[in-house]
């Protein structure tokens, strides 16, 4: 009962510091300030007072709520770009100067009122990830030989033992060594339940500790943790933009060109054949707020960047907003095998000699594979001596080398040794398992087989992905054949087997469609790199893996890659949405000033609501509502929406 007492203090507390963040907006105070001149000239002015009192009301409106916009505006002038904020503020001096003063006002509380709802839309966006870090705590409780010291959590460094007592958050993401407990993950990788951990087990920095008492190594340093690459990511996502928005503020300038001179011989124009200087000037000016693309220039980042953020919350972290387009786009998957698909904790099968498992565990020592990692796990439980190496190594595609003992050890793939394999090389293969070779000095002592363990959720994603792209998922791996094509059987996907790096880049471009590439380990980088977008998986991940990738799933969940396609091809359909949205108020309000009287305040309604309009409908995705939504279509809930 207390951790959820805990946990309802947090959320308040975050809740009232977005409610804060709100007001701490300077554009939110000035817009608030406009909106109250405005009241108090329009309540003067109905009640009879005098015209300077009333006019000095609405002059303070046009003070508060349009000083910022032409500062940026004459700032980007001076930079020879045309700001439609300059634009909004001279057609309210406009207005002003032919006595429609309460319409000059008007248009600028709603244009100040709707940058003010712009600038909250996007620092609720950083928020819903930057709000983690709240989470995280400033001390920790550092065991040095036996005496607990409390520190600042910046004073952590890997190979730091920490303890997390009941109810306490985890300072820093480490590895358990002592104790048990149930962990809530929920802010951090999604999951909607306490996660039951024990040694061995990663724990996330920010994460609640339940009711058990845990001690744990720090394995990354705090400013390295799932937490910060968490905000690090969505930091560098909203500096990037997508190639739609790139698109239109390509365009924007010289419509804005065209706008203006349109507003011009609108104005001049009828004055040529006798009409009246208020009228041709409000129309002109009418026409000049209708026309401009507000809306359209907010169509495209607020639905991409709410899209990342709600992905990063589910424990997928999408490191720009161009990924996500192209995530909307993917015609078809790829997946490396060992630690993707598979669990990538393989162990060693039957009994290979003891000196063999020796001199490959000491070879395979300072490897990051899985199946290296496995050798030596097997040496260590069979109480064998692990002898020290050097000029160590790491063949990728092969396998590893090294020195031991004065004498060149490699433990590498059959298809590595440039000649027949031994004979149970086919044994081992046959029965589904990995063989590696072991050579002493270029000479064949012995084979040690290996077999991995599927991921539960495999069949279901590949099943998923197969439903979403309509494509057959392909399956990429240096292993044997038997062995792959056992797997691909298993789980239903095309198979290519035995290929190293540079072959796997070759079968990823030999595709004609959109790969998505999905991968752990350093032999999957170029592969990934080569792909029309990446993902990676966060924990098993290798270092140049997670630089590599434009995505990383936090805790390896497969089920998060097809709800992640899912949720961009739903920002994708919102940005068409927005600019369908934007472009057809645009064109009734033109058309309507064109060949109709269209009164100016109405104008200004019109154009400021479809920006807000827009803007709101971007936000939609924040919600959690969104990935379960994705989730559901990735699952078949919604197949022809899923697909792109």
């Amino acid at each position: 009962m207390w951790v959820m007492i805990g946990v309802e203090r947090v959320e308040r507390s975050i809740g009232a510091q977005r409610r804060r963040t709100a007001w701490s907006l300077e554009s939110v105070r000035w817009a608030v300030g406009a909106l109250m001149f405005f009241l108090a000239g329009l309540i003067l002015q109905l009640g009879g007072a005098p015209e300077m009192v009333w006019w000095t009301a609405y002059l303070a409106c046009y003070l508060a709520g349009g000083w910022q916009s032409a500062v940026d505006g004459l700032t980007a002038l001076r930079r020879r770009r045309l700001d439609v904020d300059l634009l909004m503020v001279l057609a309210a001096l406009g207005a002003a100067a032919i006595g429609q003063v309460f319409d000059g006002a008007l248009l600028i509380v709603i244009f100040a009122t709707s940058g003010a709802l712009e600038d909250v839309a996007t620092r609720r966006t950083e928020d819903s990830v930057r709000a983690l870090l709240d989470l995280a705590p400033e001390r920790a409780v550092r065991v040095d030989r036996g005496v607990e010291t409390e520190v600042p959590v910046s004073e952590l460094r890997v190979g730091d033992r920490i303890l997390v007592r009941p109810g306490e958050r985890v300072s820093a993401d480490a590895t358990v060594i002592e104790g048990a407990s149930d962990v809530d993950q929920a802010g951090i990788t999604g999951e909607p339940l306490p996660v039951a951990v024990h040694v061995g087990d990663e724990i996330f920095a920010g994460t609640l500790n339940g009711t058990g008492a845990l001690a744990a190594e720090v394995v990354r340093d705090p400013s390295d943790s799932v937490v910060a690459r968490i905000v690090a990511m969505v930091g560098q996502a909203s500096a990037t933009k997508a190639r739609t928005q790139l698109f239109i503020e390509k365009i924007e300038q010289r419509y804005s060109m065209v706008m203006v001179g349109a507003t011009l011989a609108l104005f001049t124009v009828p004055l040529l054949f006798g009409a009246d200087l208020r009228s041709a000037l409000l129309r002109a000016m009418t026409f000049m707020i209708v026309a401009s693309p507000c809306a359209l220039v907010l169509a495209t980042m607020p639905p991409l960047l709410s899209a990342i953020a709600t992905a990063g919350r589910h424990g997928v972290l999408v490191k720009s907003a161009v990924v996500m387009e192209r995530l909307a786009t993917v015609q078809a998957v790829a997946f490396d095998k060992t630690g993707t698909l598979t669990t990538g904790r393989p162990r060693v099968v039957g009994e290979p000699p003891e000196t063999v498992l020796a001199l490959a565990a000491a070879a395979e020592q300072l490897s990051e594979h899985p199946l290296g990692r496995a050798i030596v796990a097997a040496a260590r439980e069979r109480a064998l001596p692990i002898a020290p190496v050097t000029r160590f190594r790491a063949l990728p595609g092969r396998g590893v080398s090294a020195l031991v003992g004065g004498r060149r050890v490699e433990v590498v793939s059959p298809a590595a040794l440039g000649g027949p394999a031994p004979e149970s090389v086919a044994a081992l293969e046959s029965a589904g398992a990995t063989a590696v070779v072991v050579t002493v000095d270029g000479e064949c002592a012995g084979v040690i087989g290996l077999r991995d363990t599927v991921r539960q959720s495999a069949a279901d994603v590949v099943a998923d992905l197969h439903r979403c792209t309509g494509r057959v998922p392909l399956l990429l791996t240096g292993d044997n054949r038997c062995a792959a094509a056992r797997l691909g059987d298993e789980l239903g996907m095309e198979v290519r087997a035995e290929l190293l790096p540079d072959q796997k880049v070759a079968a990823v471009r030999a595709r004609a469609e959109r790969v998505l590439v999905v991968g752990d380990g350093v032999n999957d980088a170029p592969a990934m790199a080569a792909a029309h977008v990446s993902i990676a998986m966060g924990r098993s991940g290798s270092d140049v893996t997670l630089q590599t990738a434009d995505a990383i799933t936090v805790r390896d969940d497969l089920a998060t890659i097809p709800a992640a396609l899912a949720l961009a091809r739903r920002a994708r359909r919102v940005v068409f949405a927005n600019l369908v949205i934007a472009a057809s108020f645009i064109a009734v309000l033109v058309v309507w000033d064109l060949f109709w009287h269209l009164p100016l305040p109405l104008g200004v309604a019109g154009h400021e609501g479809s920006t807000v309009i827009v803007a709101l409908n971007g936000l939609r995705l924040l919600r959690d509502r969104a990935w379960f939504m994705a989730v559901r279509q990735s699952r078949g809930g919604a197949e022809s929406r899923c697909r792109a």
